[in-house]
């Protein structure tokens, strides 16, 4: 088996005590020039690195922050993380990228790790609607700050988007187009995002003067491809469809998309479609996706901010605690519209 390089071999070929070494990597400006040099040059030769894990013990944290998100099988997320990274990569922390799967008990799994693991702060999309994951990671005293949730009844920092607006102004859109018969195709009804894009979507319905029960419900238990697929099937399924159909996400609307494409019915002559979050496949879908676009990259940038600016005050005096509600906008493209 290979040796392991140490800082003992360091010091040994330096000419310096251990004690130097440790100097020249924690408090260089504390090391004379030309011993720093010795120092240096040995590490380079016999290629040292220093160990992080060590490091950790000392200091009781590490340099890395963890984001857990729901689906990483979701561009959405991608951009989420892309934002949160390179944020935390100009304040010299890493990012540990998890991902859920929507399931609360993986959910519990990787923030008992990330507390074993000392990690600095947690960016965290809950799939556990009733807080009690939250509740027991709390009890480490990790800062954390949620991301595309609003913080109810805790005191912590989040970073979200109006989703009961987002709703709104989906449905708001196919009611001017001149449909009446409307589906909502949503994921896990635990979640609060499909839960307020239902809510705005009934409230559209509601400002049109029409009955709660116009909106026809279609659940997923996932909020994937796949699951849009099955939904379109149940669709195809059913002797009098509906004209209009909005997707708790553009994922589901891709995959009911996928269905209809498949059967024939055209798109948007027989349903209109309208999806959420506006990721980059929807504009390059075979029939381009409507959608309501969610500022993801800005969403991960933001909720880093907060992160880092929690971690910053050591005193515990000076962060103030914000939750940052952003506004979705709709996209129109012409899965809603037909060509002119």
């Amino acid at each position: 088996m290979a040796h392991t390089v140490g800082i003992k071999d360091v010091a040994r070929v330096a000419g310096v005590s251990v004690g130097t070494v440790s100097n020249v990597i924690n408090r260089p400006s504390s090391v004379a020039e030309a011993t720093r040099g010795r120092v240096q040059a040995a590490i380079d030769r016999l290629g040292y690195v220093r160990s992080e894990s060590a490091r950790q013990l000392r200091a009781g944290s590490s340099r890395m922050i963890s984001l857990l998100v729901l689906d990483m099988g979701n561009p959405f997320f991608v951009d989420v993380a892309r934002g949160a990274e390179r944020t935390a990569r100009e304040a010299g922390l890493g990012v540990m990228l998890c991902n859920s799967g929507q399931d609360p008990a993986e959910e519990a799994t990787y923030l008992s790790l990330f507390a074993e693991q000392r990690v600095r702060g947690v960016l965290l999309t809950p799939a556990d609607a009733t807080g009690r994951n939250i509740d027991a990671f709390r009890r480490h005293s990790i800062p954390f700050v949620l991301v595309d949730r609003v913080a109810e009844g805790t005191a912590e920092c989040s970073v979200s988007v109006d989703d009961v607006t987002g709703g709104t102004l989906a449905v708001r859109h196919l009611l001017a187009t001149g449909h009446r018969d409307i589906a909502f195709v949503g994921g896990p009804a635990r979640l609060r995002q499909v839960q307020d894009r239902r809510e705005g979507a009934h409230a559209a319905l509601a400002a049109a003067g029409l009955p709660p029960g116009a909106l026809r419900e279609i659940p997923t238990d996932r909020l994937d491809v796949a699951a849009g697929r099955d939904a379109g099937a149940r669709l195809l399924g059913l002797a009098d469809r509906p004209t209009a159909v909005f997707c708790a996400n553009d994922l589901l609307a891709l995959g009911l998309l996928q269905a209809m494409y498949a059967a024939g019915v055209g798109i948007p002559e027989e349903l209109a479609i309208v999806g959420y979050d506006d990721i980059e496949f929807a504009a390059a879908a075979a029939v381009p996706l409507t959608s309501v676009r969610q500022p993801a990259v800005q969403l991960g940038t933001m909720a880093a901010e907060l992160l880092l600016d929690e971690l910053s005050d050591t005193a515990g005096t000076d962060h103030e605690h914000r939750r940052v509600v952003l506004r979705p906008e709709l996209v129109v493209r012409r899965s809603t519209l037909s060509a002119r």
